[in-house]
């Protein structure tokens, strides 16, 4: 019996996989729900690339497109079934990213054409109400934006990808972001995310963000709204 890869663990049994992988995230949710929780960011759908960053490392399910597209697809669902919402990052993808987005700014130097057959094609097709963007420039397209702040990529991601459900911007407070973080959040919105996200707990950033989003719109309301049916 052939077996595969995920990430660095070889996977001899697919059933047996299965079954402990929904173990696992039977646990999960359990635990998420016993403190309130009903969403997870993940999955994780960036490719493993050799010679990249250890940044997305061992959280890449597998350097092999199929394999993350179908595990990803396989989490999706099994926290679907447990009334948790998911997360699919980092939108367009993030694995080809020489340094790390929390403290430099990556730029990818690959071809559109490459990247819709690569990196972008663990994304389609995607079951799920949220995604999260990457902070990379990818150079053959935007020389000069992230993703996060690109119009052009963002396109992409609802037009090429096809992900139509709400997207969150990668944490704002990252440095691969150069803009002061007031900037950093309308250029967010401008480029077309629907929700700014922000982690470092500084309560005064959390208010400079919170003071520069736009109000809830209807398409908001509308996709929160059918994530609240599902959950039920």
């Amino acid at each position: 019996m052939t077996g595969e890869y995920f990430g660095k663990l070889y996977v001899k049994d697919k059933r047996k996989f299965n079954i402990i992988y929904k173990l696992f995230i039977d646990k999960t949710s359990y635990l998420l729900k016993q403190i309130g929780v009903n969403i997870n960011t993940l999955p994780v759908l960036d490719l493993r690339i050799k010679g990249a960053s250890n940044i997305i490392g061992d959280r890449a399910f597998s350097e092999n497109k199929k394999i993350v597209s179908k595990v990803g697809d396989i989490c999706i669902d099994l926290f679907n079934q447990n009334s948790i919402g998911t997360v699919i990052k980092h939108i367009p993808g993030h694995g080809l990213a020489k340094v790390d987005s929390h403290n430099f700014t990556p730029v990818v130097d690959k071809t559109i054409n490459y990247l819709i057959n690569n990196d972008f094609f663990p994304f389609k097709n995607k079951d799920s109400l949220f995604a999260m963007t990457a902070h990379i420039i990818y150079k053959k397209i935007d020389p000069l934006n992230t993703a996060t702040h690109s119009k052009k990529i963002i396109n992409i991601i609802r037009k090429k990808i096809g992900f139509k459900n709400v997207l969150i911007s990668d944490d704002l407070s990252m440095k691969s972001l150069k803009y002061d973080l007031i900037t950093n959040t309308i250029k967010s919105f401008e480029a077309g995310c629907n929700l700014a996200l922000h982690c470092n707990g500084n309560y005064n950033e959390m208010r400079v963000v919170a003071e520069n989003s736009p109000l809830v719109n209807n398409f908001i309301i509308k996709k929160t709204s059918l994530f609240y049916k599902n959950l039920s």
